[in-house]
């Protein structure tokens, strides 16, 4: 199959930390350019809320200027979940853009678990402040009692900033996935509470990622230079970009390991499991439309913190040095989130100094483990495909590696995001650069010896 396109492809992704523009070459997914900016939050009024007038400059900015240096001949978007949008009939805001670290939605949580539908349906755990959209819109419609009327259509994040560009409104079904508790990922549909909330008539239908929206609106086409009809295709929920590559390129079974602010474990044709949503199990959409059994946790956020802020690598003597004597963190450094989620972090030992490679080496031994217990939880078999900043993490990919008992590959690109959202345009499987974990058998058995040692810390008797 042929591309659909024949030029470099823009691809929006909006992480949760950072927000970028990527030129993506389609003949082999490779970067050519990336330009960010911190996704800040703002504070209220109403509410903490996205700056998404700050990431709009930003990114007719750099569509401009790649534009010039390279040429785009289409566009596509990846974002984070948990983050919808209200518009209003005038086609702007209806609302500001919640975080979904707001705790807000908290104060009504009593209210909202009486209208919400069962895991069983959705998939979607109960994960508290405003992480599930449908809690999002219950407390936002509560707290300002017009909003819902001001609404004419509800869209998701990446078709937000589909919408800012071709003025067609849509949502889409890897994003509806991700815990809104909007989606009925058995049948394929909208859940009750779409109803519930009486929404039915203003949330935009779910349209395939792949799907082209329409060329770019004519007054961003002025201010950019780019060519009236460059096509804006729908987008993708940014864990399920990581994901596409590997399902139209791979067979299964595997999983893949999605790492930045989230860790994101998403297995393909693993073991039949029941899901556990206290343990923040849940069911993804992937980008063809499937159930996706899946686990999480906040192991970026997690670094930033068990680190101090301080980045540092760990050299093969850090490494030794904390298997030599059994320094480990237990969970969870992020409590609220989690398959540990309700635990507090604790050292076992003297924890290393802050901005030391031994703390390096610590904080990634348990990252990894938290992953491996993940995998267990989501039926892993196969290979594990680690994408994202910890795919350049030896001590992590070390332990994973160990402690799955799995082939661990690691992607050789800064990040799977925007290869797989460019890939809703190409529509073609290009092979990635790839890494296997090599170990050194003496380290590895020293590996395995701590990987036991930290699960019977945490009470995983059958680890």
């Amino acid at each position: 199959m042929t591309a659909r396109v024949q030029g470099h492809i823009a691809v929006i992704d909006i992480g949760k930390t950072n927000a970028k523009l990527a030129l993506v070459d389609p003949s082999d997914l490779s970067e050519i350019a990336v330009l960010t900016r911190p996704n800040t939050v703002l504070p209220g009024p109403p509410w903490p809320h996205f700056d998404v007038e700050g990431h709009w400059d930003f990114l007719l900015d750099a569509l401009t200027t790649f534009h010039v240096q390279h040429g785009i001949a289409a566009i596509t978007v990846t974002t984070h979940g948990a983050s919808a949008v209200l518009l209003g009939h005038d086609g702007q805001l209806a609302a500001p853009v919640l975080d979904y670290e707001h705790d807000g939605p908290d104060a009504l949580a009593a209210k909202y678990g009486a209208i919400r539908p069962d895991f069983s349906q959705t998939g979607s755990p109960n994960v508290g402040v405003g992480l599930n959209v449908g809690a999002q819109f219950h407390w936002q419609f509560a707290i300002d009692p017009g909003l819902r009327d001001r609404v004419a259509h509800i869209v998701t994040y990446p078709q937000y900033w589909g919408y800012r560009l071709t003025g067609i409104a849509a949502t889409d079904v890897t994003s509806l996935g991700s815990h809104t508790d909007l989606w009925n990922p058995h049948e394929g549909r909208f859940s009750q509470l779409v109803d519930r909330l009486g929404i039915a008539g203003i949330i935009a239908a779910p349209r395939d990622c792949a799907d082209i929206l329409g060329p770019v609106l004519p007054e961003v086409a002025t201010r950019t230079g780019l060519a009236p009809g460059t096509p804006v295709y729908c987008g993708i929920h940014d864990s399920n970009a990581s994901l596409l590559p590997h399902i139209l390129g791979r067979s299964a079974p595997f999983s893949v390991v999605s790492t930045g602010t989230w860790v994101i474990v998403m297995t393909i044709g693993g073991e039949r499991v029941t899901l556990n949503p206290a343990q923040d199990t849940l069911i993804y959409v992937n980008a063809l439309g499937q159930p996706v059994p899946s686990a999480r946790f906040m192991g970026g956020r997690e670094f930033d913190i068990a680190m101090g802020g301080i980045t540092a690598e760990a050299s093969p003597g850090d490494i030794d040095q904390v298997l030599d004597s059994a320094v480990m963190l237990l969970p969870a450094v992020q409590p609220g989130i989690g398959p540990f989620r309700g635990r507090d972090s604790r050292w076992v030992g003297p924890d290393p100094a802050i901005g030391s490679g031994r703390r390096a080496a610590a904080v990634g031994f348990y990252l990894a483990l938290v992953t491996t217990h993940c995998l267990t939880l989501t039926g892993h078999r196969g290979p594990v495909i680690v994408e994202g900043p910890f795919a350049r993490n030896r001590p992590y990919l070390e332990m994973l590696a160990v402690a799955c008992a799995a082939p661990v590959i690691a992607s050789g690109g800064a990040t799977g995001t925007s290869q797989g959202a460019a890939m809703l345009v190409t529509q073609q499987p290009v092979p990635l650069a790839e890494q296997p974990v090599a170990l050194d058998p003496t380290r590895a058995a020293r590996l395995a010896t701590y990987a036991a040692n930290w699960s019977a810390a945490v009470g995983l008797s059958d680890s």
